[in-house]
């Protein structure tokens, strides 16, 4: 399987909790699809305190994965939504 690509893309998007609508990620997000996987290396700032859980209301977001071969969040559907 190929890796993620060598040049983080320039556009940013910031990603809130559906629940609460507290911001979780700001993310170098390549294309124009539907978040589905973060990878770690492309968050340019991080507002969680414990990994894949929202600071706020404590919702599980995202499951840690390694998708190939680079490590990354796997988000569960509903949970975000990316601006």
């Amino acid at each position: 399987m190929a890796k993620p690509n060598k040049k983080v893309p320039e556009s940013s998007v910031d990603i809130y909790c559906s629940q609460c609508k507290t911001q979780l990620f700001k993310y170098r997000k390549g294309g124009k699809g539907s978040l589905i996987k973060c990878f770690k290396e492309r968050i340019t700032k991080d507002f969680t305190v414990a990994p894949c859980t929202c600071p706020n209301c404590n919702t599980i977001f995202a499951r840690d994965t390694l998708i190939r071969g680079t490590p990354a969040f796997k988000m569960i559907g509903g949970k975000v939504f990316s601006k």
